[in-house]
């Protein structure tokens, strides 16, 4: 079958066997570019296995369905506990990174992973069940309540689906952003230009220590910053205003379960209810075999892009 992977020229298009053994056979129809595929090009992290972890398809019963990437051991404290993001195996429990991804024809993968899709959500939108999950999780730990003032910093596709699942939840949402058509995702999404302070909760998504500085300085006092991004190298925080502010620093990783159930269904129900949001942030979709081009077009954010779907 056609994959995607990471070699010395670039991403490409390669022949590698269909997947075999265990679990469910998924027929991929959709798999969304993230900012941490980008990153793994960038640091040669991609090249020993498929690539893909946003990602929605038919199994061969004909269930549509997204996949919760995640694949944990099962056994230790954390998983016992329902919060298997924080497995004691790490990195190992990541599809794509230490296994075959969905950037491909088929995928392999555990019945647990498997994310039916409500009526109302296109298998072809379906990949953004995934870093939807992600916004779910984070504002579950940022207790995003009704009415408080929320600001989001980073207008990229986990930005914009804070603003989405921030509005569903009936907060007043601000974004900033860098591009023009980040902001005006935004705006569709129903997030107003971020304008003075006192936020209650801000959620950073860009990634940067400039990000950081704004998120604190936008923050109220006893505010909370949730650190949505995701950092290869250490993080810096502006140490007196978030000693004077009593700043709560959350960091958010990926999605687990809470009391009424994971959070990647949660994010499935919330765009099955909101196809809009998917019509705002999925911005370019390819064929499985314009790989390259999809790459370089999901890395040009001042072109445009926000969410980049192949489509195999």
């Amino acid at each position: 079958m056609k994959a995607i992977r990471h070699a010395k020229n670039g991403v490409g298009v390669f022949d590698v066997p269909s997947p075999e053994g265990d679990g469910v056979l998924v027929n991929v129809r959709s798999a969304g570019i993230c900012g941490s595929d980008l990153s793994a090009v960038e640091h040669g992290f991609a090249h020993l296995h498929t690539m893909g972890h946003e990602l929605a398809g038919y199994c061969e019963d004909g269930r549509a369905v997204a996949i919760e990437p995640v694949i944990p051991c099962g056994k230790c404290d954390q998983c016992l506990s329902q919060n298997h993001n924080r497995c004691r195996a790490q990195f190992e429990t990541f599809v794509a990174f230490t296994s075959d991804g969905g950037m491909a024809e088929q995928i392999r993968l555990p019945e647990r992973c498997l994310v039916p899709l409500p009526a109302g959500l296109d298998v072809r939108d379906g990949c953004l069940v995934e870093p939807m999950a992600v916004a779910v999780h984070g504002l579950r730990l940022g207790d995003v309540m009704p009415g408080q003032r929320v600001a989001v910093i980073g207008g990229g596709s986990i930005g914009q689906v804070c603003v989405a699942a921030a509005v569903s939840r009936g907060a007043e949402v601000a974004l900033k952003s860098r591009h023009p058509a980040q902001a005006l995702a935004g705006e569709r999404l129903g997030a107003k230009p971020v304008e003075g302070g006192d936020y209650d909760v801000v959620f950073e998504c860009a990634g940067s220590e400039s990000a950081i500085d704004q998120s604190v300085a936008l923050l109220r006092p006893g505010g909370k910053l949730v650190l949505m991004s995701v950092s290869f190298d250490r993080i810096s925080l502006p140490g007196m205003e978030l000693l004077f502010k009593e700043i709560q620093v959350i960091p958010s990783m990926s999605y687990s379960t809470h009391t009424g159930g994971r959070d990647i269904d949660s994010a499935a129900a919330l765009l099955a209810l909101n196809p809009h949001i998917a019509q705002t942030i999925i911005t370019h979709r390819f064929p499985l075999e314009d790989a390259s081009e999809a790459f370089r077009v999901a890395k040009d954010r001042s072109a445009g892009a926000i969410k980049v779907v192949l489509e195999p």
